[in-house]
């Protein structure tokens, strides 16, 4: 073919024979006034060039590819080391299709752009990967900020120009403490049955649960009141809500696919969420997902993700080699100032808000086992393990932060086992120790109390009177200096209580015994929050047996049985105990309420029930002296309370009686109703018996049942014996 350029105006107008009408528009009209100018393609590429730019494959569409954006800009030495630890990151929450991650770079500079697409199996892990890295910090100039690549199109379409919102109508949110300002004092609690949640008031007086809010398929698995009452948050598999107000509207979700535990901060300022997700690999372990949030703003403040055996170390490793909960724990200060997790020879403190790690590094414990935080101030108790082969001892550490100043300290020898219990105003903490005999073939138990708020902190040893005895529980009384332990080598343990001893007068310190009483039908204790008074609970295979003791006086005030009671549970107030039957047993599903000395006060049965929870309450605002001159003028406020009492117990009978009225005026208007028909029917059967009999002599007459056998076939059978 011979070239344009060559053409003569005859030629070109032969050659554009056959083309579309209107080519060329003109007779005057020039090809060469067209052609591209040499090495200018004007941005329009050639089809006989080859394409330079690579190509993004998909296996399994834009819904399993994630666009991670701002990363580090490195150049080619460094890319390989980047893309490593990116993968890496990523392959913890699923699986990479081979193949599947590209980040691409400048063709001047060499660099990164700062940006990478990664391609997952399915969905739900690209989903779970955004979700869980958002945000996350790679170093202190890079967090990542991840998009899926099927969002793009909504972006595009986002209007360039600005359209101003409209304005809402300011809308005031309900009081969260409104449920503390019953005129009567009640109480609250929530119970779930099949797919039903009910909220309740504890109407004592009336003897019945009067209910307060109800709803079905509120929560996916469970329901949990915060510390202090003010919300209560349910379960999802798109993540968690909280709700509250006397509405119980929702003031907040969280956005964890597949949550399946939450925990909040001691003043309801925080809340960490947890999931896990199975490997694709069998010989892989599980992912967990641990999430921090803003309460009232519901931002997530930090992510915490890794494999179960980052997470799983010493005491926070369950039996199974999962996760025992909870991970991380909260500082018992005023202000959820620090939140603490277990890791491998360290315990990494973060501070929050910012969730950072406190003073940028961890605090560096040998043989860390296990640390339990104050529930009054900034100090934690830990445990060591014994090191090198026995000669390096275990240790109790007392650490107080922000400054890790050790407080205290005591070696331990021969150590099997440790607990730590805290007294729940942070006055004492109880380590029980499990120590092997020489022989290293059975153990023996004692106790090392500190009392923390003392000078200098002072230690005591408490050693049960036989050495051979098995602890079964421990329990420090809420307020005071008793704790109780139930002991003993056999199925009926031992009771004590024990003071600790403090006489300013002559500084005597020590623990004193109160007293013991044997062959108890119980393996739990539970303290009344106000102290003096405890249940001794027999659950699981000791069918439920109940026993409601005086610690003042050392003695039972009654005992009592809930047959497969699975749970005890002390109202805050300290007047009331609910013991429950899960769904565990297939019979007996429900809870009883009684009063502190045992008194059944009333039950409600529910098929399939799963849960019963006190509504806790905030901490009393009112001084020691306030409350002791409540306690002097007791009298004074128990008269007027005793009339409000008798009324509403007549007013219980009014409603009685009323409701009996109700009834009765039913049933009369039913049976009025029915008159009429009662006569049609009646005249309608004498007229069908005056067909056969005179029923003016009817009196002359007599009813006699008579009976009769008629058989109706008989018949022989012979049967041989074999």
């Amino acid at each position: 073919m011979p070239e344009l350029n060559d053409l003569t105006a005859d030629e070109e107008r032969q050659f554009a024979e056959g083309q579309p009408r209107g080519f060329p528009f003109d007779p005057e009209f020039r090809m060469e006034d067209v052609m591209l100018p040499e090495n200018d393609d004007m941005g329009i590429a050639s089809e006989d060039d080859e394409v330079a730019e690579e190509e993004i494959q998909t296996e399994t569409g834009f819904g399993s590819v994630i666009a991670v954006d701002n990363l580090p800009q490195v150049p080619p030495e460094k890319q390989e080391k980047l893309a490593s630890v990116i993968k890496r990151l990523y392959a913890q929450i699923g699986t990479i299709r081979e193949g599947g991650f590209w980040m691409p770079s400048d063709e001047e500079t060499k660099l990164t752009k700062g940006f990478a697409f990664i391609e997952f199996l399915t969905p739900e892990e690209a989903q779970a990967a955004k979700q869980h890295t958002q945000g996350y910090n790679l170093d202190k100039r890079h967090a990542f900020k991840v998009n899926m690549f099927d969002e793009f199109d909504k972006f595009l379409k986002t209007s360039d120009s600005y359209e101003a919102p409209e304005d809402k109508e300011y809308q005031p949110t309900e009081n969260l403490q409104e449920w503390l300002m019953d005129r009567r004092g009640r109480d609250q609690f929530i119970i779930r049955y099949g797919d039903e949640t009910e909220v309740c008031w504890n109407d004592h007086q009336k003897q019945l649960a009067e209910q307060v809010y109800k709803r079905s398929f509120w929560t996916e698995s469970f329901v949990q009141w915060s510390p202090k009452g003010s919300y209560v948050t349910t379960v999802h598999t798109q993540g968690t809500a909280v709700w509250g107000g006397p509405s119980f509207g929702r003031i907040q979700r969280f956005s964890h696919k597949q949550v399946r535990l939450v925990d909040f901060s001691p003043n309801e300022k925080y809340l960490i969420t947890y999931s896990s997700q199975d490997p694709s690999n069998p010989r892989d372990k599980a992912t967990v997902i641990f999430n921090v949030f803003d309460i009232r703003t519901g931002k997530k403040l930090r992510n915490f993700t890794g494999s179960v055996d980052e997470f799983a170390v010493g005491a926070a490793a369950g039996t199974t080699g999962m996760l025992k909960w909870p991970v991380f724990k909260w500082a018992g200060g005023p202000q959820d100032k620090f939140l603490a997790r277990l890791g491998r020879n360290a315990i990494s403190v973060y501070e929050a808000p910012e969730m950072v790690l406190l003073d940028k590094k961890s605090l560096k414990l040998e043989g860390i086992q296990d640390f339990e935080w104050s529930p009054a101030a900034d100090i934690l108790c830990a445990y060591q393990s014994e090191q090198a082969g026995g000669n390096l001892p275990a240790r109790i550490s007392l650490i107080r932060l922000p400054d890790r100043a050790e407080l205290r300290q005591k070696n331990l020898f021969s150590v099997s086992e440790v607990r730590m219990y805290w007294h729940p105003q942070g006055d004492y903490v109880a380590v029980q120790v499990d120590r092997y005999t020489k022989t290293r073939k059975s153990t023996y138990t004692s106790f090392e109390l500190f009392s923390v708020k003392d000078k200098d902190i002072p230690m005591e040893v408490l050693e049960l009177p036989n050495k051979t005895d098995k602890v079964t529980d421990f329990a420090w009384e809420p307020r005071g200096s008793r704790f109780a332990i139930l002991h003993g080598d056999g199925p009926r343990p031992s009771f004590s209580i024990y003071a600790m001893k403090s006489d300013l007068k002559t500084t005597v310190k020590g623990v004193d015994l109160i007293g013991t009483q044997p062959n108890k039908q119980a393996n739990q204790i539970h303290w009344s929050p106000q102290g003096k008074y405890l249940v001794l609970g027999g659950l699981k295979g000791m069918n439920g047996q109940l026993e409601f003791f005086n610690a003042d006086d050392f003695e039972p005030m009654s005992a009592a049985e809930h047959f497969m009671c699975t749970d005890i549970e002390w109202d805050p107030t300290g007047r009331f105990v609910a013991t429950s039957v899960g769904h565990v047993h297939q019979m007996e599903n429900g809870f009883n309420l009684w009063l502190f000395n045992g008194t059944e006060l009333y039950q409600s049965k529910r098929e399939r029930f799963l849960q019963f929870s006190w509504r806790h309450r905030p901490d009393t605002l009112l001084t020691a002296d306030q409350e002791a001159q409540i306690v002097k003028d007791f009298k004074r406020y128990s008269k007027k309370y005793q009339e409000e009492d008798e009324l509403i117990h007549t007013q219980a009978d009014a409603d009685v009686l009323e409701g009996r009225k109700r009834l009765q005026a039913k049933w009369d208007e039913w049976r009025e109703s029915r008159k009429e028909y009662a006569k049609e029917l009646a005249d309608g059967q004498r007229n069908i018996l005056e067909q056969f009999y005179d029923l003016s002599q009817q009196d002359e007459y007599s009813i006699e049942e008579v009976e009769t056998e008629t058989q109706i076939s008989s018949s022989d059978e012979v049967i041989r014996s074999v």
